[in-house]
């Protein structure tokens, strides 16, 4: 996994290390080297400044650059210099870099390079007057930009801007920073690499996970086995209104395709005839429904659940106050990893929620913004300011592992929070989310140990994401449907094992 750091952290981690280890105008030097050996320069340069260290960043690749022979220009937008900054402004001055200050006038267009140093990572609020000006600029130059630690204009923690730098290349310095994932930062930033300069972290940090993470999550499978030992699952899902038959076998296809032994989807009676031309590998198992919607009868939820090794529930089920019953029913009674999405968060939200704090069961829960503001009564304008933040708190409350689905996924418990950078444009479309549901239910019906929860979920995220990267490049960002991201799991897994 890979470290990821909030703006406290960085910040604390950074003042330590110049305390106790290293120099302010040496780690500003490592800096600078780093995003210099990060970038194949060409052509002609210009370095825009703004103010403080951000700036000294800027003077300090500067004069490599021009020490390299590179031609070179500082475009200044403000002079305020911290000591280490002026070290290297005053080194640029001894090598004769040329420099201007910024104005309206001033032409981007004639540069092949612009290094973007004018906010780092602790920039909050909107860029206004000259500074928004340079940026328009940079973002209309067809110059190929480089940001150094993070694209001006984007918050460091979540990731989100009213107008920042678009750059070709963003030279994280130290470690990575959660605004280089979260929100909108996917849309400003192409390319993402991360400088080491020697800066350890001194509170607890995030976790990115990767691909070789994934592969702890998958028992061997041993040829003396057979479909009970990978676990039986089953699904609790569907209605009239939105029984969506093809999606609901799509479901539970891809739990068997996460490597669910078998998969049983628990559904309305009165839906059998449509939903099982499309169950070819799953069985249906029918529970009394009345007008096309799942009504609570205790021995048919019991029924659904023998032997059952991990629940998923409320895909299509209908916010219902039934729907709540089977889920209360289900924490009350069980010590199953329960899987909560959709339909079953928005009955969760309209009932008492407490009942997460007493429950033998792992519950995940997997709510986009608006379902988890449903369930939190936190606007969610306010949680895409400080995703993590919220999530943390909401899942420490609840003792449950929170799944709050973004650009970019975070994945908490209350105390460690990973994130998945998987996934792209194409899966903004109807079902994604049921597919993530799937297979995390795969992976938990193979899993099904407590401790092991957090670490299931994140690789289920990592995994649709992944799936859907590789359906996208099939089908492009506009036609694809979430059956194309179904159908790649068995490849992203393939890779996973190989790993």
């Amino acid at each position: 996994m890979i470290e990821v750091l909030s703006i406290e952290n960085m910040r604390k981690s950074d003042a330590y290390t110049i305390e106790n280890d290293v120099s302010a105008i040496e780690l500003m030097a490592r800096a600078a080297l780093g995003i210099y050996k990060s970038v194949s320069w060409k052509g002609r340069i210009a370095v825009i400044c703004g103010k403080g260290n951000n700036a000294g960043d800027g003077y300090a690749i500067s004069s490599l650059l021009k020490k390299d022979g590179a031609d070179v220009t500082l475009i200044i937008l403000d002079e305020n210099l911290t000591l280490p900054s002026r070290f290297f402004f005053e080194e640029c001055e001894k090598l004769g870099v040329s420099r201007l200050a910024f104005n309206k006038d001033t032409e981007l267009h004639s540069y092949e390079m612009i290094v973007d140093c004018i906010f780092g990572t602790g920039f909050r609020g909107s860029a206004e007057g000259n500074i928004r000006l340079a940026i328009e600029k940079i973002n209309s130059s067809g110059a190929y930009v480089v940001s150094a630690d993070i694209n001006s204009g984007l918050n460091g923690d979540s990731g989100m801007t009213s107008l920042a730098v678009n750059s070709d290349i963003t030279v994280s310095i130290g470690s990575y920073k959660s605004g280089h994932f979260l929100g909108m930062a996917k849309d400003y930033i192409k390319k993402l690499v991360n400088c080491d300069i020697g800066i350890k972290p001194i509170l607890k940090p995030y976790q990115l996970i990767e691909e070789s993470d994934c592969k702890a999550v998958f028992p061997k499978r041993n040829n003396f086995s057979n479909k009970g030992t990978y676990g039986y699952a089953t699904l609790i899902g569907g209605s009239l209104e939105y029984s969506g038959a093809v999606k609901l076998a799509n479901l539970a296809l891809c739990s068997l395709k996460t490597g669910a032994g078998v998969v049983k989807l628990a559904s309305a009676a009165s839906l059998f005839n449509a939903i099982s031309p499309y169950l070819l590998e799953s069985t249906f198992y029918p529970l009394s429904d009345k007008d096309g919607s799942i009504i609570f009868k205790k021995e048919e939820i019991d029924g659904a659940l023998k032997g059952v090794k991990a629940l998923a529930i409320g895909m299509g089920i209908g916010a219902k106050s039934e729907s709540y019953e089977i889920i209360k029913h289900v924490l009350e009674n069980y010590s199953l990893p329960t899987v909560i999405d959709a339909d079953g968060l928005n009955a969760l939200s309209q009932g008492d929620m407490n009942i997460l704090k007493s429950t033998k069961c792992s519950v995940i829960l997997t709510p986009h913004p608006a379902e988890f503001e449903r369930l939190s009564k936190i606007p969610k304008e306010r949680v895409f300011e400080d995703p993590i933040k919220y999530a943390k708190e909401f899942a420490k409350e609840y003792g449950v592992i929170l799944l709050l689905k973004g650009s970019t996924t975070v994945i908490t418990d209350g105390e460690d929070v990973f994130l998945s950078n998987t996934g792209c444009s194409g899966m903004a479309t109807a079902g994604s989310g049921d597919v993530l549901s799937g297979i995390i239910l795969g992976i938990c019906s193979q899993n099904p140990d407590k401790e092991k929860m957090l670490l299931n979920t994140a690789v289920g995220a990592y995994i649709n994401g992944k799936a859907g990267e590789y359906a996208q490049k099939e089908q492009g960002c506009v036609g694809m449907v979430s059956s194309d991201t179904v159908k790649q799991i068995p490849a992203v897994i393939k890779e996973i094992l190989k790993s």
